[in-house]
């Protein structure tokens, strides 16, 4: 294996040092593994915007709820390494959980408005944990760059958000959504589904291709609510939220005049799936 793993916090601190001292830029795609081509399209990206690649694998249990899937969150280092040593990536950080989270530890980083809807409502404190860990994983690799899927366009608002209010000097790249043959978002959490899962899971992308088709005639968020909630309905799948949302802010919006997110949570099966779509009139 090529890719150099490191597993220490001082070890990668003293990396990314180095690597700083020649002048060269660090381009960042912080994981949780079991990685897919939408996780390959942000190391390729950081690839050719930074002399040095890193990427992390790291099963963040703080984002985790306690009837959540942390503990069967699916895991292949050496699957991930091999795909990763594709792109290629220079370095994969893959830290314990005991030294990222060492015993007493009482600090966290919390973004407030933008978590407060959507996702957050369903999984209290799971941006809190995204956003600390994500803060230290940025304190330890000193990245110029980080590359972030627009899929979780939730967590990508948070951590601009926090990125700008701490001063993090560092450049956050959205990336957008890569999507498997048939139009699903790729998802880790695909590996979850049946095949008879897969095809009802479609209904997301359908939902939200259907939405967009009518939003050059819609003249309010209901009804691009209505139009993708009735496709799920028919498919038969446990929707959490469908919902238009302001695109900076998240906030609860009536209005089509500025940005929005369509977002979408549901769960096909036990397993729990999201997408979403950004509009504009004026695009």
């Amino acid at each position: 294996m090529n890719i150099r793993v490191i597993r220490h916090l001082r070890e990668m601190m003293d990396f990314s040092d180095a690597v700083r001292a020649r002048g060269e830029r660090i381009g960042f795609v912080p994981t949780m593994g079991y990685l897919h081509e939408g996780h390959l399209s942000l190391m390729r990206e950081a690839r050719r915007r930074a002399s040095t690649v890193v990427a992390s694998i790291f099963v963040n249990p703080t984002q985790f709820g306690p009837n959540e899937d942390l503990s069967r969150y699916p895991r292949d280092f050496a699957r991930d390494c091999a795909m990763m040593e594709t792109v290629p990536v220079d370095v994969v950080f893959a830290p314990e959980g005991s030294d990222m989270y060492p015993p007493r530890a009482q600090t966290w980083v919390e973004v407030t408005e933008i978590t407060r809807g959507l996702c957050g409502k369903g999984r209290p404190g799971h941006f809190r944990g995204v956003t600390t860990v994500v803060a230290k994983l940025f304190n330890i690799v000193k990245p110029h760059l980080a590359f972030f899927g627009e899929k979780d366009f939730q967590q990508l608002r948070a951590i601009q958000q926090m990125v700008a209010d701490l001063n993090f000097d560092i450049e956050i790249v959205p990336m957008p959504i890569v999507r498997e043959p048939d139009n699903l978002a790729m998802s880790s959490r695909n590996a979850y589904l049946t095949p008879e899962q897969h095809s009802d899971a479609l209904a997301l992308s359908c939902a939200i291709g259907a939405a967009r088709k009518n939003f050059a005639c819609a003249r309010t968020a209901n009804e691009l609510v209505d139009t993708a909630a009735k496709i799920l309905n028919r498919a038969g799948i446990a929707v959490e939220y469908v919902e238009v949302v302001d695109a900076e802010t998240l906030a609860p919006t009536t209005s089509l005049e500025a940005p929005v997110l369509l977002a979408i949570a549901a769960r096909v099966g036990k397993t729990r799936l999201i997408d979403n779509i950004v509009l504009s009139r004026a695009s």
